[in-house]
This record gives C-alpha cells, sequence and structure tokens, in this order.
C-alpha cells in the first residue's frame, strides 16, 4: 500500500538545516524519503559530507557556490525550502537601525531566497515540475516596533516576492507557498526563556510566558513545535498538495488576533 505521504525520489534543497525547525524538516524528509542536500555556515560534526554544502548565504558568493554544489550533486532539484532566517538587529525602535542593520536583515530575509530560486527555479520551469517552500514570519503582519521591524519588513518583502513568483511559474508546473510561522519552540527560542526567566525572577515557564506576553499572547497556550512547523512544509512539498500554490499557511497557534 502507498504510505499517505511520501517524498520518495524527490531532490530536496533546505537551507539553513542543521539547528531547530531546519534540522527537523530535513529529518522528516529523509524519512519520507527525498535526497537531502542541506547548508549552513559551518558543518555539525554528526552531518555526512555528502548531504551538506558550507555557504554563506548572506552573500551572493555564498549563494552561488551552493546553487552550484546543487547543480552537481543533485543535477537539480524538486523542491527547496528556504528556511533561512534571523535577526540580529538591536533594540530601540526605528530609530535605532542603521543603513547596515537594514542591509543585514535583507541580505539574511530576503535575497537568499531570491537568489538560489533564480539559480535554480528555471529548471523547475523546463521540466514542467517543482515545488519551491518560502519560510516567512507572523512577524510580516504582527511586527514587533521595539526590536524586529526590519526583520518584519523583510519577511514582508519575502512573502510579496513569493507570491508574485507563484504567479510566473504556475502555468509552467511549479507550485511556489509560503509558511507562516508564529513562535516556535527551538534550541535558540528556549534559550531565550532561560535568559529572561533569569532577568525577571521564575523558572523556564515564566520565561516562556514573558515571550507569549510580547506576542499578545499565543491562544494554544504555547509555542510550535519544530516536528509541527516540518510536518506542515513536507505536506506542502508533496504530490498530495498538487493544487496548491500561491498561498501561505500560518502554524502560530492562533497568534494572530485577525481573520
Amino acid at each position: 500500500m502507498t504510505p499517505f505521504l511520501t517524498l520518495r525520489g524527490k531532490r530536496a534543497l533546505i537551507t539553513s538545516g542543521t539547528r531547530g525547525t531546519g534540522a527537523a524538516t530535513v529529518s522528516l524528509f529523509q524519512t519520507l524519503g527525498a535526497d537531502v542536500l542541506t547548508t549552513a555556515r559551518t558543518r555539525p560534526a554528526d552531518m555526512p559530507d555528502a548531504r551538506f554544502v558550507a555557504a554563506d548565504l548572506s552573500t551572493a558568493v555564498g549563494c552561488a557556490e551552493l546553487a552550484e554544489a546543487v547543480k552537481d550533486r543533485l543535477g537539480g532539484v524538486d523542491i527547496i525550502v528556504h528556511m533561512l532566517g534571523g535577526s540580529s538587529s538591536p533594540a530601540g525602535g526605528f530609530s535605532a537601525l542603521s543603513d547596515d542593520q537594514w542591509r543585514k536583515e535583507l541580505d539574511l530575509n530576503l535575497l537568499p531566497a531570491v537568489r538560489l530560486d533564480r539559480e535554480l527555479v528555471p529548471d523547475m520551469v523546463s521540466r514542467g515540475h517543482g515545488v519551491v517552500i518560502h519560510v516567512t514570519s507572523i512577524q510580516r503582519e504582527l511586527p514587533l516596533p521595539e526590536a524586529t521591524t526590519a526583520y518584519a519588513a523583510a519577511k514582508a518583502a519575502l512573502s510579496t516576492y513569493s507570491k508574485s513568483l507563484s504567479k510566473e511559474v504556475a502555468p509552467s508546473g511549479v507550485r511556489v507557498v509560503r509558511v507562516s510561522p508564529g513562535w516556535i519552540e527551538t534550541e535558540a527560542s528556549i534559550e531565550l526563556a532561560r535568559r529572561l526567566a533569569a532577568e525577571h525572577g521564575g523558572d523556564i515557564d515564566r520565561g516562556k510566558k514573558i515571550i507569549m506576553d510580547s506576542l499578545g499572547g499565543i491562544p494554544m497556550g504555547r509555542p510550535a513545535r519544530p516536528e509541527e512547523v516540518a510536518n506542515l512544509i513536507a505536506f506542502l512539498a508533496s504530490d498530495r498538495a498538487g493544487a496548491i500554490t500561491g498561498v501561505e499557511y500560518v502554524i502560530d497557534g492562533g497568534t494572530v488576533p485577525t481573520v
């Protein structure tokens, strides 16, 4: 019997796949039968060389090197999951954001997807099939002005770019979708919760509550788990989602309070 969900025979590139949600997505794709290549700046000790490319995707050179590696090792891809993202901007609102900070946010959260798609999606178009998944963020519509204005704006730009790309390539059989997570309980977010708990007194649950309160609350009462986000990505990448393109799927436990 054919399993409900399989990625057997699919070649996949998953960026930022060594930690957190990226690692969970790599693991699930492999379990479902995909041939996966992933990337980060440095290779973890337990990551096989054959499945990893060291590259700094915040640079044009790093994106070009990864694209070439994908072509050499996989002969092209059937699925691209743009997991890379994050923010290093300081607190202090809009006035604390220098030109350099704005460039860093765009170089990390928008341009890697633009550059890699430009290199890899034309082959999907010529073959008449493929899936591109851009991981955005609920902050594109729920920004936190104190510290994430530039990150939120970059993710909003990614979402708009993704929608435009979907309209262009859908007639050629290539699907483009977005996954928009809220707070995900990764190693980094747990460390943040610990720091907040230490600063404000209390245990890690107190730290988690501080984060949830900063988002206006999470009706579900907890963040999403990395494997839950990976499950959604895998479904959207699979043939089961064959009629889905050009849309964004929010996975945030109900954080965004509007329709």
